[in-house]
């Protein structure tokens, strides 16, 4: 499977008529594909909307995106509003679940990593001996890296109830001494992180 997230920056004022123009069109859509998340940005960069797509592999996106690009409805009418468009291709890790329809939010933490090259497998394997331990305090609702886009990146997606949750979540889990899953220094070269929030057409929200 590949993730692919597309985020969308938009003019001050505009996201609640884009998002609501979205939702209006994502019908047309779906009927090629289903949507796995939609978010728009709370804390970090604002005015942005985030959309995330599954697919089988890169054949099978280039079909449901040909396909859907010929029904009358799609792609949203919201180019007017749009400042700025990043598409990026995502591997999910082997425990990353699946993106299934799930309400656990409605918070969610996008974190970003910048890796050296050559350092995601790594990463992973470290990952892996802790993230179960990690999930018994909050869902990871991704663990990704990039194939194309921003390149040598990670990607950890976190649903919580509100920001106290998250704040009690993560002191509860670095208080066991076994998380965060700790890289040797100079592996992680560049962090970004922000809060997004669900539309109410989200399956993950």
């Amino acid at each position: 499977m590949i993730v692919e997230m597309r985020t969308y920056t938009l003019r001050p004022g505009t996201l609640a008529e884009a998002e609501k123009r979205f939702g209006e069109a994502l019908p047309h859509r779906e009927k090629h594909g289903k949507l796995a998340a939609f978010w728009h940005t709370e804390v970090g960069p604002l005015n942005q909307i985030i959309h995330v797509w599954a697919y089988d592999n890169f054949e099978h996106r280039t079909t449901v995106r040909g396909a859907a690009m010929k029904e009358e409805g799609w792609p949203p009418k919201i180019q007017e509003f749009i400042t700025n468009m990043q598409s990026e291709i995502f591997h999910p890790a082997p425990f990353s679940p699946p993106l299934e329809p799930r309400q656990v939010g409605p918070l969610f933490e996008i974190r970003q990593y910048t890796l050296t090259p050559g350092s995601i497998p790594g990463l992973i394997e470290r990952w892996s001996e802790k993230i179960e331990g990690r999930q018994k305090f909050s869902p990871l609702i991704a663990g990704m890296y990039s194939e194309f886009g921003s390149l040598n990146k990670w990607v950890h997606i976190w649903a919580y109830k509100d920001a106290n949750e998250r704040n009690s979540v993560r002191a509860a889990a670095a208080a066991t001494g076994q998380w965060p899953a700790r890289n040797p220094p100079g592996v992680v070269v560049k962090q970004e992180n922000s809060f997004v929030m669900p539309a109410a057409f989200s399956p993950i929200r």
